[in-house]
């Protein structure tokens, strides 16, 4: 098999499309598995949930099989059509979205969210490894920032559905109306054609006759023991990721404790997290690349010294009133780092991994990230609220949010030392 056009350095018109339309996915799929959490100060009240049940459904119900699945998934995008397995992926969370605004109790919601989870599993596998194969690998950290957009795009969009569309359609209505858009989407992904895999026929063939969920573990742990910059950025990154958990209670922090109403606070942090997120995806993307250019140090380290500048913002603004420009200022850095951690992180992974292995790293990573840092940061934060607000803390949301602050910066170490192996590792890898 002849490898794609733009193995060179050139990128056409129809590649960028290509890109942009993953990047719609990425957006609708963040828009979904998010509305949950933006539209907590509405759900949590109406179906009578603990914050420790908002939790599991925000987390663990939804986050176990979308990080399993990522697993198993990653290791079919390795062997099978990645369009049509993400047309298929799309198709099934849109509907099980429709029956989400349907939910009357704590079971009728979490039930669709658990297969949720494992139809958007399928997405960022697939769609990493055909941005791998379609682009050049001097341009992977802006392509994947780019398409890592879709994060803090469909982080901001949930918040305005809730600003300017839940007045018009309830917040079932915005349920009904995301699912229909996703079925819309899936059909149309059904037409768009693979992306030629930048490996050889025999090698392809030979991966898909040994389809083997261990021999893909096998292939795994190897590569991890072979790397220590990739394992290193995979485990920064989950710790970094306890945070993403614990901030599903963001919402019901504004509203409850700094006394914003939930309408008004939802359309502020969506203006808000569009622009810092979008400007710290092209930040972390094309400012990761020329770090890696200009120092010979890998992506992940710029990742730190991002964090290093943002740390007295992000924890200043939990403490501060909500009158105070520090306040603000926080709110703004905790978006933009959001935005930033997406392509130094993913795109090192992209380039240290084999491009036929590439969705099978893809799946641990999400399971990593996704089970491990989010899910557990997500639902542990719930009970500690439950807890602190059983012995009469004032601010409980502000205390558990502080703590998983603090506890997400331990992965600035590692991504330091993940930039700084990068090239010894890479040179490792390409000798398997």
């Amino acid at each position: 098999m002849p490898l794609p056009k733009n193995h060179n350095e050139s990128v056409r018109a129809a590649d960028v499309g290509f890109l942009l339309l993953l990047t719609l996915l990425n957006v609708i799929s963040y828009i979904d598995r998010q509305m949950i959490a933006s539209f907590a100060n509405w759900i949590v009240p109406e179906l009578g949930l603990s914050n420790f049940e908002f939790g599991l459904v925000t987390g663990i119900a939804f986050l176990f099989f979308y990080a399993i699945g990522g697993l198993f998934m990653g290791v079919v995008a390795d062997r099978v059509n990645r369009t049509r397995l993400i047309a298929f992926g799309l198709g099934l969370w849109s509907l099980l979205t429709v029956f989400s605004g349907a939910a009357r109790s704590l079971v009728s919601l979490v039930v669709p969210r658990m297969f949720i989870g494992v139809g958007e599993s399928i997405l960022t596998p697939a769609a990493l490894s055909l941005l791998g194969d379609r682009f050049p690998v001097r341009w992977q950290g802006l392509v994947v920032g780019i398409y890592g957009m879709g994060v803090s795009i469909g982080l901001a969009a949930s918040l305005f559905v809730v600003a300017y569309v839940e007045p018009w359609l309830g917040w079932r209505g915005c349920f009904y109306a995301l699912g229909a858009i996703g079925l819309i989407l899936a059909l149309l992904m059904l037409f768009v054609k693979e992306t030629p895999r930048k490996v050889s026929a025999s090698e392809l063939a030979a991966a898909q006759k040994s389809f083997s969920l261990k021999a893909a573990l096998g292939s795994l742990r190897e590569l991890l023991i072979a790397s220590p910059s990739l394992m290193a950025t995979i485990f920064g990154s989950m710790l970094f990721s306890l945070i993403l958990g614990a901030s599903g209670f963001e919402q019901l922090w504004l509203v409850q404790e700094r006394g914003f109403d939930r309408s008004e606070i939802a359309a502020i942090t969506a203006w808000i997290s569009i622009f810092a997120g979008i400007l710290g995806s092209l930040v972390g993307g094309y400012g990761g690349d020329l770090f890696l250019r200009w120092t010979g140090v890998g992506r992940p380290a710029f990742l730190a010294l991002i964090m290093i500048c943002l740390a007295p913002m992000t924890l200043a603004y939990r403490m501060v009133d909500q009158d105070c420009l520090w306040f603000w200022a926080g709110v703004f850095a905790m978006y933009f780092q959001v935005g930033c951690f997406y392509a130094p992180a993913f795109a090192t992974i992209q380039e240290l991994v084999p491009a036929n292995k590439r969705a099978t790293v893809f799946g641990f990573v999400v399971l990593m990230i996704q089970l491990v840092g989010a899910g557990i940061g997500n639902a542990t934060a719930g009970l500690m609220i439950d807890k602190l607000q059983h012995a009469g803390v004032a601010e409980p949301y502000s205390v558990t949010l502080i703590i998983y602050t603090l506890i997400s910066l331990l992965s600035i170490p590692m991504f330091v030392f993940a930039g700084r192996r990068f090239k010894r590792d890479k040179q490792a890898l390409r000798n398997l």
